[in-house]
Order: structure tokens, then sequence, then C-alpha cells
């Protein structure tokens, strides 16, 4: 509705930015009421930190001009538009825009139109939130009429896109889209057209910030589906309360979670290991097992001792003779429970660590490796992987190489693996030279400690 001009102050020597209602609204009395109301509420908030000064309002051949201060930095827009943003970054901008806006609500405004564009930034990188040419006021009419929506489609609360009133959860709203695009790098309704977007707001599920960005923590999503919840009275109680839970959610995060990718060599592509075994896939899993120790039992019993090489066998017990049909069907039978146990441990201890519950999933992802030892499944290769990644989130040195050498032995090279035996080197490398074994998992393990270090986990 206007144009802005970097221009001097010849009284105070400054640079400043001028705002001008442009022509086509100059004569319209409800565009000039608007205009107005933007300086009076940029006023009000002049003195608040992180808000765009004004320092004059006037006119200039019949358009009216509002004196604001200059701000070099350009917008978050334009930092995004170049790409993604550290998230230290991205949760200071927050903060500093939460901080205005509460201010703002404080004093009766409602800004209506939060988005990265109207968040400007001085030469430092610091957040000044700009435009409340569509702002409410305590005490004014409203200059639209009922049902006209207001703002931008993309950071629209559902009650604007239905037209209703705008109010400071409406603004905290908006600012959870914000923070959702700052860290994953996308809106989360993004669509082709604004229409769709906006439908989206009234009618779509909040989407998950992990599925789009998997290094952030999964306790992140809660958080945005409080922020962008339909009904306002579910969204936190003020800006700043939103944006500290989320630096809360992404607090005491060094490493992404522990997943592993799977290469899907049928499809050319790369898929995600969900966080539990789905039943079918478990049954599919233990059947598999079934089968390849059935086949193992019968080879044994149809081979016996007929002179050709003696198979490695655990020490029978006092009075027993040669193994037979009915025990191997048992020791079949008790591999294949482990197996089972071990998928299940590994679910619930992977579940835990993808909340962020390391120290809890120690124990069961130590207990599913035990299980899964020598199964052959990939599970025994994830089981490890993850118990190297819990042990290490835990502040553990001792143990994580030789669990990501079994990982890799099992699955082969991958990059996850790689990135934790980088991060191992540069925490850890002074204390290896301390431990002379390890103390893990599974047949012949549990010898090297350091020393005064006892069994753990």
């Amino acid at each position: 509705m206007g144009e802005v001009y970097r221009a001097t102050d010849s009284v105070l020597s400054r640079t400043v930015a001028v705002k001008l209602l442009s022509d086509r609204y100059a004569l319209q009395d409800e565009a000039r009421a608007r205009f107005r109301r933007e300086a009076t509420a940029a006023a009000r908030l002049s003195s608040a930190p992180n808000v765009v000064t004004v320092f004059d309002v006037a006119e200039h051949r019949g358009r009216p001009l509002i004196v604001m201060e200059y701000l070099e930095g350009g917008s978050v827009h334009e930092r995004l538009r170049d790409g993604r943003v550290p998230r230290e970054q991205a949760l200071t901008w927050l903060e500093q825009a939460a901080g205005a806006l509460d201010r703002a609500h404080a004093d009766g405004v409602v800004h209506r139109d939060v988005k990265p564009a109207n968040l400007l930034l001085d030469r430092d990188g610091n957040v000044h939130v700009s435009d409340f040419g569509i702002a409410s006021t305590t005490g004014d009419d409203t200059l639209t009429e009922p049902g006209t929506v207001l703002g931008t489609a993309g950071y629209l609360a559902p009650e604007q896109a239905r037209g209703e009133p705008a109010t400071p959860a409406s603004d905290r709203y908006a600012l959870g889209v914000v923070a959702f695009e700052l860290l994953t790098g996308r809106r989360p309704f993004a669509g082709d057209t604004p229409t769709t977007e906006a439908f989206a707001h009234l009618h779509a599920d909040v989407p998950s910030a992990v599925a789009l960005d998997p290094t952030l923590p999964p306790r992140i999503d809660p958080v945005f589906r409080r922020a962008l919840a339909k009904d306002p009275a579910e969204r936190p109680a003020s800006a700043q309360v939103l944006v500290a839970e989320l630096r809360e959610s992404l607090a005491g995060q060094e490493a992404p979670a522990p997943t592993l990718v799977i290469p899907d060599a049928t499809q050319g592509r790369v898929v995600h290991r969900s966080r539990r075994m789905s039943a079918d896939a478990f049954v599919a899993a233990l059947a598999t097992v079934l089968l390849v120790a059935g086949f193992v039992g019968a080879a044994l019993v149809a081979s016996g001792d007929d002179g050709q090489r003696p198979a490695a066998r655990e020490p029978q017990s006092r009075g027993s003779t040669t193994s037979t049909p009915s025990t191997t069907t048992e020791t079949t039978t008790q591999a294949a429970t482990e197996v089972a146990e071990g998928l299940a441990l590994h679910a619930d201890g992977y579940a835990l660590s993808q909340a962020g519950d390391y120290a809890a999933a120690l124990p069961l992802l130590r207990a599913a490796v035990i299980a899964l030892n020598g199964s052959g499944l990939i599970d025994e290769a994830y089981a490890a992987y993850n118990l190297a990644f819990a042990r290490f989130a835990t502040g553990r040195c001792d143990g994580v190489v030789a669990l990501l050498d079994r990982s890799e032995r099992i699955q082969g090279h991958r990059s996850e693996i790689d990135a934790l035996r980088r991060e191992w080197e540069a925490r850890c490398a002074a204390e290896a030279q301390a431990v002379e074994g390890d103390d893990d998992e599974g047949p012949g393990k549990g010898r090297g400690k350091k020393k005064g270090q006892g069994r753990d986990d």
C-alpha cells in the first residue's frame, strides 16, 4: 500500500526510512485511516525493544508518510531466501520478536501480520518488528467489514482465515509458523496457492517437524502442535513462553537422534527406520528366524557323526550323550524366543532414545544387543549402533567404537557410523588411551575395563 525510501534527516544528520502511502490509496479515507493507525500503533511501542521506532508522521503533496528508523540488515525473509540459518540464530530472532509482540499485546496492540518479511534486521543482526499497517488497537473501531481477511496466507491463524477478529493468540500462531519455517526450512502448510494454504491452516493437522528435518528432537513436535493449535485457547500463554518451550526442546541436543537410514536397493531410495517394528514386520522377522533355525537344526540332525568335520557344540550336561531332534527343536525355539525378545527390547529402547531419555534406553538396548547377538538380522546392527549412540549421549566413551565396529560388520558402511566415530574421536581420544578393552556385550566381551570400573547399565 506504499513505497519505502531511504532518506536523510537533515536536522539530525541521520539516515531514516520514509514510508509513503501510494497515490492510488492516498484518496481513500479507509486507507489513510489505516495508515494513520499504523503510525499510532508503532508510536505507542517506539520505546519498546525490538520494535521499529517511529520518528515522525507528516504529509507530502497530500500523501501521508511515516518517518522511521532505517535498518540496514535486510529482513529474516531475505535471510531465509539465502538458505537455512543456524538454530541458535533462529532462536535468538524468535526471542526478540516474541518480546516485541508480548509488549505490543500488553499495550493493546495486535499485529495481525507477523511474518519473516516484517522482521527487520539491524547491522548487528537483531530483529525489529515492523509494519503495523494492519494492526488492531484497543479502543479503535475495525476498519474492515466482518468476514474480511487481513494478513498473509502462509502465516494466517485459523480464526483470521475465517474472518474472525484477531487476538494476541493469533500473533502467537503466526510466530509459531515463523519458528517452524526457521527450524525446518519450510512453512508447515505450504501450498500451491494462498487459498489452499489458508484452507490447510483451518483444517489440516500440524505436520511433524522431525519428519521434515530428522536432526530435530522428537520432543519439538508437541511444542509446534500447541503453538499451531486450531483453538486459540490451547496455544501458549505468551510469545515468550512459546519460544522458551522451543529452546527447552532443543536444549542439550549435540547430535542427530539415533536413527539409521537403510538403503532400499529395490526402489533406489533411502528410507528411515520407524520407531517401532510393526506387527506384520515382527511376525515376518520371527518367521524368518524360525525358518533359518529349523534348516540349521535339520542339517545337524541329518549329518550326525558321519566322519565330517565336527561342529562346535555347547558343553553337554552330565549323563547326556548325543543331540536328538527333540533337543534340537527346543534349542531352536529358545533361540527364536530370544531373538523375538531382542526385537521388542530394541524397539522399546529405540523409542526412549528418540524421546531423548538415553539413560533409560541403555539397559534395554544392552539387553537387545545380547539377545540379538549372532542372529544375523539387520536389527542386530541397529541395536549395536543405537547402544553406542546412547552410551555416547550419556557421556560414556568406553565401548562405543567396538559397538560401531560390530554394527558396521553386519550392515556395511554407513555415514551415521562415520559421523559418530568422528564425534567419539573429538571427545574421547585421550580417554581411549586408558582403555585396554571394551566392556560390551556378547560372547567373549566384558574382559577389558578401565581401572576401577565395574559392569554398567
